[in-house]
């Protein structure tokens, strides 16, 4: 039997080339970090009180609706975070591809760190796991119509594309079917799931970012400095 081979050699001759390029990216962020923000979306996506930017494999929704100023005010005061703000529409290009676009605009930032984050809506009608719509809508009045959004993140490095974090969080709102008997109803019901998700999902981020801080972060003495 031949001798077994080094174990780190063995892993960079099996591992996919593109796959390899990603195991062998290492973190670059410096703290205090500044943390550029977006929120990512199916391509085309629109609701009644938001539009999306940017097409290809995904858009971008710059429209605050369902954040609150407080909620990305909790990550900026977190301990080695410099600053957080979301990425302009202008800084955006029509055409997205990949995160690399959106780490250009963070770039463009210079932000340390992307905070990329998405919602996923759904609508059922309580044990028929039947989707519903603004027809089916209010003709059940004996079930309830239940909303559920899960609200999931990753942190990234701008610089390489490198993973520090994820994040994730759910939030679910019921009301009776005949409450939601037209569009307005069950849009207000999607606004207020999806608040309530980004919220939840924003008490998580905390947590990712503790985790983070702890295990990457270096930060002077500056930054306590009046504090």
């Amino acid at each position: 039997m031949g001798v077994q081979p080094d174990l780190a050699a063995a892993i960079a001759a099996q591992t996919d080339v593109t796959m390899q390029e990603k195991f062998e990216r290492t973190p670059l962020a410096r703290f205090p970090a500044a943390i550029a923000v977006a929120r990512v979306q199916a391509p085309g996506y629109e609701s009644h009180t938001a539009a999306s930017h940017g097409r290809g494999a995904y858009s971008v929704v710059t429209t605050r609706d369902v954040e609150k100023p407080e909620h990305l005010a909790k990550l900026a005061k977190l301990d080695g975070v410099r600053e957080v703000g979301p990425i302009s529409r202008v800084l955006i290009p029509a055409q997205l591809k990949s995160d690399q676009e959106l780490r250009e605009a963070a770039a463009s930032m210079r932000a340390d760190m992307l905070l990329i984050y998405t919602l996923d809506t759904n609508y059922y009608v309580r044990d028929m796991a039947a989707p519903l719509s603004v027809v089916t809508l209010g003709l059940s009045p004996n079930q309830q119509a239940r909303v559920t959004t899960t609200a999931s993140a990753v942190l990234m490095d701008t610089r390489n594309g490198y993973i520090y974090g994820l994040a994730e969080a759910s939030d679910s709102y019921n009301r009776l079917a005949s409450a939601c008997t037209n569009e307005d109803a069950v849009d207000a019901a999607r606004i207020k799931t999806e608040s309530a998700a980004f919220g939840k999902l924003i008490v998580e981020l905390e947590k990712t970012w503790k985790d983070v801080f702890a295990r990457y972060g270096k930060p002077s003495a500056a930054e306590h400095v009046g504090g």
